[in-house]
C-alpha cells in the first residue's frame, strides 16, 4: 500500500474516531453543565476566527511554493519567515485588541471576549503557529498525525477541561489552563513531528525573498489564501461567537449540542469528498464531463439517501434520548426544532454533493473564495437580524444557518451547471424524500411504550425497516450492489 493510500485510510479512521468522541461527549458529558460547555464552545471558535487574521494565509504559501523552494533548499527559509511573521502579526493584533478596548471602555462590560481574553489571546498564537506547521507537513504527504493534532486534540481539550471543572471541582481559570495546555502540547507535537521528518533549521536570510521580488508573490498568494480561509472560518464559527456575545453561554451550549447530534448525518460524506478530488481532476484533464456528471449524480444520491436515513432516525429518537440527559433534557427538548431546521440544510448540502470540489479542481477555483466570503457575510448579517429584530434566540441562529448554507450551495450549483452542465439531482432523490416522510410519520404516530429505552430504539428501527422495504420495491438506492460478499471482504483489507 502506498504512502498516500495508508495516510488516507488512517486519516479516515482518525476522522471517524474524532467524530464519535465529539458526539458521545456532546450527548452524555457536556449536557451536565450547558453554560460551561457554552463557554468552551465560545473560546475555541473565537480564537480560530482571529487566528485567520494572524496567519494571513502564510500557511497556504508554505504549500504552494514548497516544490519550487525545495529544489533550491529554501523551503525552510519560507517556513522560518512565516513563523516569524505570525509572531509579528500576533503582537500587532494584541496591541490593536487592547487599544480598541481602551478607546471604548464600555465594551469591557458588554463583551465576553474581554472577560475571556486571558485564555483566548494566547490561544490565538498557539493555533496560528500550529496552522503553519499543519499545512507545511502536508508537503510530506503526512496528514494523519496533523489530523490528530487538529481534530482530536480540541475534542480532548474540551473533554478534559469540562471534566476538571464539573467532575473534579476545579475553578474555571484552572480548567481553562488544562484546555490551553492541550493545544500547547499539540504545538510541541507539530514541531517534534516536523523535526523527525526533516531536521528544522531556521533560516532568516532575505536574499531569495528579495530576488525578483519573490516576497510580493508570496504576499499576493497569501492574501488570496487569507480571503478564502477567512470566509470559511467565519462561516463555521461566527454563530458560536455571536450566540455567546448576544444570547448567552447556556444557549450556546444547547446550540452546540444539537449541532453535534445533527452532524451525524454528514458521516457518509467524510471520506467521499477526499476520494473524489483526484477523480474530478482526472475528468477535467481528459475532458470527460459527461462521465463526471454521471459520477456526480451517483455519489450525490448515495450521500443524500444515507444521510436521509440517519436524519430520519435522529428526529424520531431524539425526544427519548433527552431523557438520559437529566440536567439538560428539557432545554434540549425545547430546542428540538433546531434539529429539523439544521438537518434540512445539511441534507440539502449532501444532495448537492461535491460541488465545491468541482469548482476547486477547475480553472475557476477562485470562485470558491468569493462565494465563501459571501457565505460568511450572509451568515453574519442574518445572525444580526435574527438577534436584534426577533425574539427567536438560537432558533433564529439555526434559521440563519439553514438559509445561508442553502443559498451557498445553490450559488455553486448554478455556477457549475452554467460552466460545466453538471447537476447532482435525480428523480430518485424525490422518491427518497417521499419515503423518508412516510417513515418519519409512521414512527411518530405509532404509540409510545412505557419504557423510554424501548422507545429510543424501536422508533428508529421502524424507520430503518420502512426504508428497507420502500427501497426494495422502489429501487431507489442499490444497497444490494454494495452489501455483498466482496464488500465485507474489502473491509478486512488494509
Amino acid at each position: 500500500m502506498s504512502v498516500v493510500a495508508r495516510q488516507s485510510f488512517k486519516y479516515s479512521i482518525i476522522g471517524y474516531l474524532g467524530f464519535l468522541l465529539g458526539m458521545v461527549s456532546s450527548i452524555f458529558i457536556f449536557p451536565n453543565d450547558l453554560e460551561y460547555y457554552g463557554k468552551l464552545r465560545y473560546i475555541l471558535p473565537t480564537a480560530q476566527m482571529y487566528m485567520v487574521i494572524v496567519v494571513f494565509g502564510l500557511s497556504f504559501s508554505n504549500v504552494y511554493f514548497f516544490g519550487r523552494l525545495k529544489e533550491i533548499g529554501k523551503h525552510q527559509n519560507l517556513l522560518s519567515w512565516s513563523l516569524l511573521m505570525v509572531v509579528f502579526n500576533f503582537i500587532i493584533f494584541s496591541l490593536g485588541f487592547f487599544i480598541v478596548f481602551s478607546l471604548f471602555p464600555n465594551l469591557k462590560n458588554q463583551s465576553e471576549l474581554w472577560d475571556l481574553k486571558k485564555i483566548i489571546i494566547p490561544l490565538i498564537l498557539i493555533l496560528s503557529l500550529s496552522s503553519v506547521f499543519n499545512k507545511y507537513l502536508s508537503n510530506y504527504k503526512r496528514i494523519v498525525v496533523p489530523n490528530i493534532f487538529e481534530n482530536i486534540f480540541p475534542k480532548i481539550g474540551n473533554l478534559l477541561a469540562f471534566s476538571f471543572f464539573f467532575y473534579f471541582g476545579f475553578q474555571e481559570p484552572y480548567s481553562y489552563f488544562v484546555f490551553f495546555s492541550v493545544f500547547v502540547l499539540g504545538l510541541f507535537g507539530y514541531i517534534q513531528y516536523t523535526n523527525n521528518l526533516e531536521k528544522i533549521s531556521l533560516d532568516f536570510s532575505t536574499d531569495y525573498l528579495k530576488k525578483n521580488k519573490f516576497w510580493k508573490e508570496v504576499f499576493s498568494y497569501s492574501f488570496f489564501g487569507f480571503l478564502g480561509n477567512l470566509g470559511s472560518v467565519l462561516a463555521l464559527n461566527i454563530s458560536n461567537y455571536m450566540i455567546g456575545e448576544n444570547i448567552g453561554m447556556e444557549e450556546n451550549g444547547v446550540y452546540s449540542t444539537i449541532f453535534s447530534i445533527v452532524q451525524l448525518i454528514s458521516i457518509p460524506a467524510m471520506g467521499l469528498y477526499n476520494i473524489s478530488a483526484p477523480i474530478i481532476s482526472k475528468h477535467f484533464a481528459t475532458n470527460t464531463i459527461k462521465e463526471l456528471d454521471v459520477y456526480y449524480k451517483k455519489t450525490s444520491l448515495s450521500l443524500f439517501f444515507l444521510g436521509l436515513v440517519l436524519y430520519s432516525c435522529i428526529v424520531v429518537g431524539f425526544p427519548f434520548l433527552t431523557n438520559y440527559m437529566p440536567k439538560a433534557g428539557n432545554a434540549l427538548l425545547e430546542a428540538q426544532p433546531l434539529i429539523w431546521i439544521m438537518g434540512f440544510a445539511l441534507l440539502f448540502e449532501l444532495a448537492t454533493g461535491f460541488n465545491s470540489q468541482i469548482t476547486s479542481m477547475s480553472k475557476y477555483y477562485r470562485f470558491n473564495i468569493f462565494v465563501m466570503l459571501f457565505l460568511a457575510i450572509l451568515t453574519t448579517t442574518l445572525n444580526l437580524y435574527f438577534i436584534r429584530k426577533t425574539n427567536l434566540g438560537i432558533l433564529g441562529i439555526a434559521i440563519s444557518y439553514a438559509i445561508s448554507l442553502c443559498v451557498f450551495n445553490i450559488a455553486k450549483l448554478i455556477f457549475n451547471y452554467y460552466k460545466f452542465r453538471v447537476s447532482p439531482f435525480t428523480i430518485e432523490m424525490l422518491y427518497s424524500v417521499i419515503l423518508a416522510s412516510i417513515a418519519i410519520s409512521v414512527a411518530i404516530l405509532l404509540p409510545n411504550t412505557s419504557y423510554n429505552l424501548i422507545n429510543l430504539f424501536y422508533k428508529p428501527i421502524i424507520v430503518l425497516l420502512l426504508f428497507f422495504l420502500g427501497n426494495y420495491f422502489m429501487k431507489i438506492y442499490p444497497i444490494g450492489k454494495y452489501l455483498n460478499k466482496d464488500f465485507f471482504k474489502s473491509l478486512l483489507k488494509f
